[in-house]
């Protein structure tokens, strides 16, 4: 059967599961636009900008745990895409992107809204396509989606000239995709397996370092939970990792890193053994690099070859699916009928609690005076019982979210963490409402991250999306103000807000609901009634939070993980 370009393009998303596309129509793209109006398969969002068609899908594929999909136009529409495409590319998101293309004998012109997506997308993504003929185009959208969901996930582009979306050939659907360059390894080897579990038993200070690549392995999550208790070993998560193990688990440290727990810093500092799964050793959890994991001996467990020894060296590398090696080494350990060395462990564990006495995530919310952020996320997981999906912009709020808020399991964290993308929150909170339609969604925002991206209000209210949005607003960049404040002698340089908008006002006009909390023994009342409301509406909470409340625990750039400070 013969089809056009953007007609092959609409079939194949059919055939790839495709129910959720993010969009935003342009010249370029007009003839895929009409073969979508024509069709009723999957939906179509429009957003009011490109990045957020990115930041959508993202959140959307972090929380269904499928590929998200974006179309864009040409020139402009497909820049303003690339730091969507950039952050999934840091984040390992898996997602494809369709731009528009000026037709293909006018590329290299200058022609109007020309843009070398290509070249300009080729750091940003796992692979890029620009599709020559339409009779490839169907072989190309396959490779795209495999590509995209395999191995490492990430976002992989698909450039349409707009000749071939309008070109016609004989449709045919590839029933399996092979390239030969790309064979990702699944199965750790069965040797550094062995290794692995000899060390793992004999470990005295053993800790499990999780990062974001749980959540790319389907049922990962839970057989790292049943490791670290058969080895009776404490857990540590990056901040893409939260959610890998309950946060009540009594083996789990908290957070790593930059602003990490005291006791999961302080055990990393000195474990004899630190076994990392789907992690990247960012520079955001290390600290000073030689400072870090210094008596450790490192198994870096990781889907992608290149990350292993890329920032801190692995003495026991293991390349595979973290779902798939944990399984692996479940498996050995039950053959062995091995034991953890129990008497090292419950010293241990003594030390360990010894630092969880610290109570490093401790602060005081005086009756009369500010409210402060901490006090507002616990409440909203109060109120929410720890079962919401939160998703987040950047800044202060992002790490008092991730210290505060508490997960019970994956999926519910979605966050911009590699490449810190003010703007993330909103789109990405719209994209995890279309993916979790039952579940409540909150999106905690900054007074200056919300702006980045605040025409998304639009899109919340054209679609019925009952997400709570709280801004934690203390009229400043917070995060580089305290930076600021602790590094640069207090010189707040462009980093405060003297013309906020009146949010409450501007949900309004958006069509939502605003709400405003001045004082503390309003906010509690205040955040009920905002939960309470229903019947589609999104619900915007202004919570003014005192001004110059910092994140603490925090490590200093440069400083080892011990050596935090705490307040």
């Amino acid at each position: 059967m013969k089809m056009s370009g953007a007609e092959i393009l609409v079939e194949c998303l059919k055939r790839e599961g495709v129910d959720t596309l993010f969009g935003y129509p342009g010249g370029a793209v007009l003839q895929i636009y009409d073969a979508i109006f024509k069709q009723s398969d999957f939906k179509h969002y429009l957003v009011r900008h490109e990045q957020a068609a990115l930041h959508a899908a993202s959140g959307y594929a972090r929380v269904s745990g499928k590929c998200g999909v974006a179309l864009v136009t040409s020139g402009p529409g497909a820049t303003n895409a690339v730091t969507g495409l950039a952050d999934a590319y840091a984040d390992s998101t898996p997602m494809v992107c369709f731009s528009g293309q000026v037709p293909s004998a006018l590329i290299g012109n200058d022609a109007f809204q020309e843009a070398d997506v290509v070249g300009i997308t080729r750091s940003a993504t796992k692979h890029n396509f620009l599709v020559k003929r339409v009779e490839d185009l169907a072989l190309i959208i396959r490779q795209a989606f495999h590509i995209a969901t395999t191995g490492r996930p990430g976002p992989v582009l698909v450039d349409i000239p707009k000749d071939v979306s309008i070109n016609c050939c004989e449709f045919v659907w590839p029933e399996s995709v092979s390239l030969r360059s790309y064979q990702p390894v699944t199965q750790g080897h069965p040797g550094q397996i062995k290794k692995a579990v000899k060390a793992m038993l004999a470990a005295q200070r053993p800790v499990i370092y999780s990062g974001g690549g749980i959540m790319n392995s389907v049922g990962s999550a839970a057989l790292l939970r049943e490791l670290s208790h058969a080895l009776n070993a404490p857990v540590t998560n990056t901040l893409m990792g939260l959610g890998g193990i309950p946060y009540d688990d009594s083996h789990y440290l908290g957070m790593l890193g930059m602003h990490g727990t005291y006791e999961a810093n302080m055990a990393v500092s000195h474990c004899d053994l630190l076994v990392a799964v789907g992690s990247r050793f960012d520079d955001r959890v290390t600290g000073k690099l030689d400072a870090f994991a210094p008596d450790a001996k490192i198994i870096h467990i990781d889907i992608d070859p290149s990350s292993i020894s890329k920032n801190i060296v692995a003495h026991l590398p293991i390349v595979g699916d973290v779902g798939v090696v944990l399984k692996q080494i479940l498996e050995d350990i039950a053959r062995r009928n091995g034991e953890p060395d129990h008497a090292a462990l419950s010293l241990w564990w003594e030390q360990i609690a010894e630092w969880r006495a610290v109570d490093s995530l401790h602060f005081e919310q005086a009756p009369d005076g500010p409210i402060k952020p901490q006090r507002v996320i616990r409440a909203v997981h109060e109120i929410t019982h720890g079962n919401a999906v939160v998703v987040t912009d950047v800044g202060q709020h992002q790490m008092w979210a991730a210290q505060h808020y508490g997960f019970r399991k994956p999926h519910r964290w979605v966050t911009s963490g590699g490449l810190g993308t003010m703007g993330y929150g909103l789109p990405a909170g719209m994209g995890a409402q279309i993916a979790a339609p039952d579940d409540r969604v909150v999106v905690f925002t900054g007074d200056a991250s919300i702006q980045m991206c605040i025409q998304e209000l639009a899109t919340m209210y054209q679609y019925r999306l009952p997400i709570v949005i709280v801004i934690l607003n203390n009229a400043y960049m917070g995060m580089v103000r305290q930076w600021q404040e602790m590094f640069y002698e207090s010189r707040y340089s462009h980093s405060y807000f003297d013309s906020l908008p009146d949010f409450v006002m501007l949900a309004e006009a958006y069509g939502g609901t605003g709400l405003k909390v001045d004082a503390i023994d309003q906010l509690d009342k205040v955040l009920e009634q905002a939960f309470a409301i229903d019947g589609g509406r999104f619900v915007l909470v202004d919570v003014a939070v005192s001004k110059e409340e910092n994140v603490f625990p925090m490590v200093p750039a440069g400083a080892a993980l011990n050596e935090m400070v705490l307040s």
